[in-house]
């Protein structure tokens, strides 16, 4: 196995434990629930295939599903996430080409761009994840506010994940 796919199975387990075992049990004013295991699908490599991208997406979501009992909730918004991805990235860096080795992340991309890009895929991760539970727009307000509120807080821990995994690249270097 190549050191990259070895990342990527040590993220893996790190980002699903961390979201079933603690980001579960986190809910801020009952309305925030942090989503950081969507990180994963973020740091998935542009070159791998576009089939196993969505495949290993819809287990990523089918993992925190198990653990979770959401009857496939995160599956679903997981699988659509991997496939609009590379739809999102561009709109704010028009050719892949630009990118140095393959992944997003600010030191590839800059960090507007991939602010922009972070900020873009955990709105629509929440946008689906909260409009498939409530699968109504019953009470629109309370589903806007949790779709900011969760944005906002996973937006947020999952930039500090991210910069601590690129210091610690970094640091190898």
């Amino acid at each position: 196995m190549g050191k990259t796919a070895i990342n990527i199975i040590i993220l893996f387990f790190v980002l699903i434990l961390s979201q079933v075992v603690i980001c579960n049990n986190i809910c801020l004013f009952n309305v925030a629930i942090p989503f950081v295991f969507i990180y994963f699908i973020v740091r998935l490599p542009l070159t791998m295939n576009i089939n196993i991208v969505l495949t290993i997406s819809f287990l990523t979501g089918l993992t925190v599903d198990m653990f979770s009992d959401t009857q496939g909730m995160h599956a679903l918004a997981c699988t659509i996430l991997a496939f609009i991805r590379k739809y999102i990235l561009r709109l704010y860096i028009p050719r892949e080409e630009e990118i140095s080795d393959g992944e997003v992340s600010i030191k590839s991309v800059g960090f507007l761009p991939y602010f922009k890009f972070l900020l873009t895929i955990v709105l629509i991760y929440c946008i689906l994840i909260f409009t498939i539970e409530a699968f109504s727009l019953f009470n629109i307000s309370r589903l806007l506010i949790q779709i900011v509120s969760s944005t906002i807080l996973s937006f947020v821990i999952i930039l500090g994940i991210d910069r601590i995994t690129n210091k610690q690249r970094e640091k190898k270097l």
